[in-house]
């Protein structure tokens, strides 16, 4: 099988208010498969997020390569890692990230336009296969926490990315809505021919991939929950 994303002695870490430089992530080899789908289990502050942020190009790891079809995204400028990721990369964030004062179909078709184009068409129909065909021009503020994150999964998938990433992308649905949006993030990732590397803690979602990774194992640092969410910046339309 042809590798998608190859990782090679990736390290980051971050200095708390106290100047303590603390080990967030350590991971001598990752590799994940064109087309597969990939979940990496373990607990808040495991390193988890901070490790799909570093895969996004939204943080810089302190040492090790990232290699994106053999193009090593970590020696690349913050805008050029801006472009590539809007070009390649679908990221389902845990805090939804959307844009407060836009409808959920502008959401949706925002993150077109930071990608590979227009398409309100494929917009709408992501949005109604997330069972949001009611609520294409609510604001988020006028949405449930479950319609935002479903909003968000749409988002993720509008550019038809070659990778999807999943921050516990079913951490604020009840358990039907859940099974859904996992069902859908895989039919979607199927039919585009996409990667998919998920994280959670979740049995229910992990049951529903073939292929589980416990972070313990792969990650040599270990990080408080308190500094994992504090180190880790978040862009919108990212």
């Amino acid at each position: 099988m042809e590798t998608i994303l190859e990782i090679k002695g990736l390290r980051k870490s971050f200095v708390n208010y106290e100047g303590q430089k603390i080990p967030t992530v350590d991971i001598q080899q990752f590799n994940l498969y064109k087309k597969e789908q990939v979940a990496i289990e373990g607990l808040s502050g495991s390193g988890k997020t901070t490790f799909l942020n570093l895969v996004a190009g939204i943080l810089r790891p302190d040492e090790g390569q990232i290699f994106f079809e053999k193009e090593d995204v970590a020696i690349l400028s913050e805008s050029r890692r801006d472009l590539w990721r809007a070009q390649n990369i679908g990221y389902v964030f845990q805090t939804f990230n959307l844009l407060q004062g836009y409808s959920a179909l502008e959401n949706v078709i925002l993150g077109m336009a930071f990608g590979k184009g227009i398409h309100k068409d494929f917009a709408l129909a992501l949005l109604k296969r997330v069972n949001l065909a009611k609520h294409i021009h609510s604001k988020p503020r006028q949405m449930s926490i479950g319609q935002q994150q479903r909003v968000a999964v749409a988002r993720a998938l509008a550019n038809k990315p070659k990778l999807v990433l999943a921050d516990e992308p079913t951490g604020n649905l009840d358990r039907t809505h859940a099974r859904e949006t996992i069902s859908l993030i895989q039919e979607v990732c199927a039919e585009n021919g996409a990667a998919l590397l998920l994280v959670s803690h979740d049995h229910g979602v992990l049951g529903k991939l073939k292929r589980v990774i416990k972070m313990s194992d792969v990650n040599r640092a270990g990080l408080p929950v308190e500094a994992e969410r504090e180190n880790n910046p978040v862009k919108a339309g990212a």
